[in-house]
C-alpha cells in the first residue's frame, strides 16, 4: 500500500493575509505553516522532506508542490499508483459550526461578529473545507484525483500518529500540545491495543492555546512568533526560577481534569499592554537583556508549570509508564526534561517530527491503517534527498572561480581529515547523505566545532551564523559515551535533541562550549546504526583530542532554511566565516583563505 501524505494550502498566505492581515512575522501562524510531504509503502516511511528545504521559504505554508513530487520521484511512484493521499486537517462541516457557534456566543459587539462570520466564510469554502482542499490538490498537481481517495486526518490525531509510530508502537499515555489544531490546542489520552482514547473532558480549546500565549510573549520580546520560542526557552536560563509568577496568578487557571484557561487579548497592542502591566515593561525596557531575561524565565516557568499540571492528570487517569509526547510544545526541551523527571513516567517520547512537519508523516500512517510499525521497518529522520558524486562535482564547478578541493580517498580519511580540522578552532560545514525530517541538524546538514574552546560559541554566533550571542550549542556524542558527560536521569539516549541534561562537574572546563550558562546541554546521542559518519567523525575527533563530543547546529545563517543540495551548502559556506566545507568525500577550501 502506498500512502503520501502532504501539509500545506496554496491560499493561505494570501487568504490569512487579506482577511486576517497576517503579514510580516505573522505569516509563520497561518494554518499549513511548515508544509512537507511524507510517502509510506507498505508501513515504512520511505522518503519526506520539508516544502522549505527544496522551495528555500521558510516555515513556507504554501502546498508542498516540491516536497510531493521529489517524495515520489525518489522512490519512481507515480501519482496514479498512490493508494491513498493523506492530509493533516479536517474541517468538516461540524467543526465548521463549532467555528460559527463560536463566533456568535462570544462577546464582540454585533458588528465585528459580522465581520468574523464573513472572513470564517471565505476562509472556509476557500481553504479550509473537504471540497477546497481537494480542488487545492487538483489544480497544483495537474492529477484528477478520486475523491475517495482523500484522507482528511484530524490536526492532532496526526501529530500522535507521528510520535506513536516513530515510538515503535506499544501502549501508552500521550500529550499533544501546539498552537492551535482545528478548534483545540491541546488534547490527551491513552493508546492501547493500538485504539486512541481521547480524554475529551481534559481536551483545551484554541482560545485557552498555551502554544499561543508562550508565542505572545515570544513577539513582545522582540522575536518572531511560532519561530522563535527556543530563544526565549533559552533566555531564560539567564536567570533565576521567579519566585511569584504573574502569569500563573492573573492569566492562567488551572482545572483540576488537566485542562486550563488562557486570558490574553488577540489585539497586539492590547496583550502588549496586558504584558506590560504584568511585567512592569515600557517600550525601552523591552530592549534591556535583565528585562528580556526576567520575562522569558515567566514564560518558561508558566509552559512548564502548565504541562505539569497536564502530566498529573494525565498520569492518574491512564496508569500507563510511558508518555508521548508531540505538537509544537514538545520542542521545548528544557520543560520535557521536567516533565520526565518529575512525574511517574518511566520513559518519555519526543519525535524527530514533533512539530508540524511530522503531521504528514501522522497523517500517511493513520491513513495506512498501521496501528504498530512493522518489525523490519527501519526509523531514522535522515529521509529527504541525497546526492551523487556527479551532482557534487557539478556543484563544485559551477563554484569553481570561488572555492577549491580534495577528494579523500575513502569514509575513514574524511573522518580523520575533519577531525585534524575540528582539532584546531576551525568550524566545518558538514553535509552528508539525506538531508534530516524535521527543525534540527541532526549530523547530516550539520556546522560543526570544538567544543574544548570557551569562545567557540561567540565565534559561530557573530561569525557564522549571525545570530543572538546569548544563543547555546548542542553537543553530539556517541551514545556509549553520553552517560560519562551527561547527567541522563531517566533517559538512555537523546537521539534528536529533544532533553536537556546537566553536564557532569567533571567536564565543564573540558567542553565549555557545550554548556549553556545553566550548566546544561541540549545533547545528541549517535551511534553507528543511525549514522555510521557521524559516529565514525566522532570516534576519530575523541582519539585525537579526547574532547567527548562535538558542537553540532543547522547548516544555515539565521532566517534561512537548512541548506537542502550541494548548492544550498556552497552558497552558505561563501556567505559566512565556516573555514571548510566537507560535501561526501570532498575538502572544500575558500579561494585565497
Amino acid at each position: 500500500m502506498i500512502v503520501l501524505g502532504y501539509n500545506g494550502f496554496s491560499r493561505g498566505a494570501e487568504l490569512f493575509g487579506r482577511l486576517y492581515g497576517a503579514t510580516g512575522v505573522g505569516r509563520n501562524l497561518l494554518v499549513g505553516h511548515d508544509a512537507a510531504a511524507a510517502l509510506v509503502i507498505d508501513g515504512e516511511v520511505v522518503a519526506a522532506v520539508e516544502e522549505e528545504r527544496l522551495s528555500r521559504v521558510k516555515k513556507t505554508s504554501d502546498f508542498p508542490a516540491h516536497a510531493i513530487t521529489w517524495c515520489l520521484n525518489s522512490v519512481g511512484v507515480d501519482l496514479d499508483q498512490v493508494d491513498v493521499f493523506a492530509f493533516p486537517w479536517r474541517f468538516s462541516s461540524a467543526v465548521a459550526e463549532e467555528m460559527i457557534s463560536g463566533i456568535c456566543d462570544s462577546d464582540l459587539p454585533v458588528a465585528a461578529k459580522f465581520d468574523a462570520l464573513r472572513s470564517t466564510g471565505e476562509l472556509y469554502t476557500g481553504m479550509l473545507s473537504p471540497d477546497a482542499v481537494y480542488q487545492d490538490f487538483v489544480e497544483r498537481t495537474g492529477h484528477e484525483l478520486d475523491p475517495n481517495k482523500l484522507a482528511l486526518v484530524p490536526h492532532h490525531l496526526a501529530h500522535l500518529m507521528c510520535g506513536a509510530y516513530l515510538a515503535g508502537g506499544g501502549d501508552a499515555a500521550f500529550l499533544v500540545s501546539d498552537g492551535r489544531a482545528e478548534t483545540l490546542s491541546s488534547v490527551m489520552g491513552e493508546l492501547r491495543n493500538g485504539v486512541v482514547r481521547q480524554f475529551d473532558e481534559s481536551a483545551v480549546p484554541m482560545t485557552s492555546s498555551l502554544g499561543v500565549a508562550f508565542g505572545r510573549i515570544t513577539r513582545y520580546l522582540g522575536f518572531v512568533p511560532n519561530n522563535d520560542e527556543y530563544k526565549v526557552m533559552g533566555l531564560a536560563a539567564y536567570g533565576p526560577p521567579p519566585r511569584h509568577n504573574p502569569l500563573l496568578e492573573r492569566v492562567v487557571r488551572l482545572h483540576e481534569n488537566g485542562s486550563y484557561t488562557i486570558s490574553i487579548p488577540r489585539d497586539i497592542s492590547a496583550y502588549y499592554a496586558l504584558f506590560d502591566e504584568l511585567f512592569g515593561g515600557d517600550s525601552e525596557k523591552r530592549e534591556q537583556f535583565d528585562f528580556r531575561v526576567k520575562v522569558a524565565g515567566l514564560a518558561q516557568h508558566m509552559v512548564e508549570a502548565v504541562t505539569a499540571h497536564q502530566v498529573r492528570a494525565l498520569t492518574a487517569a491512564s496508569g500507563l509508564d510511558t508518555l508521548l509526547f508531540e505538537g509544537g510544545l514538545a520542542l521545548n526541551c528544557v520543560a520535557n526534561t521536567k516533565m520526565l523527571e518529575r512525574s511517574p513516567f518511566t520513559g518519555m517520547e519526543v519525535s524527530f517530527g514533533a512539530s508540524d512537519p511530522g503531521v504528514a508523516i501522522g497523517a500517511a500512517v493513520y491513513a495506512a491503517g498501521l496501528r504498530n510499525r512493522p518489525a523490519d521497518a527501519v526509523t531514522t529522520p535522515y529521509l529527504g534527498p541525497s546526492y551523487d558524486e556527479g551532482q557534487v562535482q557539478d556543484a563544485l564547478a559551477e563554484y569553481a572561480d570561488r572555492v577549491e578541493w580534495r577528494e579523500e580517498p575513502d569514509a575513514a580519511s574524511i573522518a580523520d581529515r575533519t577531525a585534524e580540522l575540528l582539532a584546531g578552532k576551525n568550524v566545518v560545514g558538514w553535509f552528508q547523505g539525506r538531508t534530516e525530517f524535521g527543525p534540527r541538524a541532526l549530523g547530516n546538514r550539520s556546522i560543526l566545532a570544538n567544543p574544548a574552546f570557551p569562545d567557540i560559541k561567540d565565534i559561530i554566533n557573530l561569525r557564522v551564523k549571525h545570530r543572538e550571542p546569548f544563543r547555546p550549542f548542542a553537543p553530539v556524542i556517541l551514545e556509549s559515551e553520553a552517560p560519562r558527560v551527561f547527567s541522563m536521569g531517566k533517559k538512555t539516549s537523546s537521539p534528536y535533541m529533544t532533553f536537556v541534561f546537566p553536564v557532569r562537574k567533571e567536564y565543564q572546563e573540558r567542553i565549555p562550549g557545550a554548556c549553556h550558562v545553566d550548566g546544561t546541554a541540549r545533547a545528541q546521542t549517535v551511534n553507528e546504526r543511525q549514522n555510521p559518519a557521524l559516529a565514525r567523525l566522532l570516534r576519530a575527533f575523541t582519539a585525537r583530542t579526547d574532547v567527548p563530543c562535538l558542537l553540532n547546529t543547522s547548516f544555515n545563517v539565521a532566517g534561512e532554511p537548512i541548506v537542502c543540495s550541494p548548492r544550498d551548502a556552497l552558497e552558505c559556506f561563501l556567505a559566512t566565516e565556516i573555514d571548510y566545507l566537507i560535501i561526501d568525500r570532498f575538502v572544500i577550501t575558500k579561494k585565497g583563505s
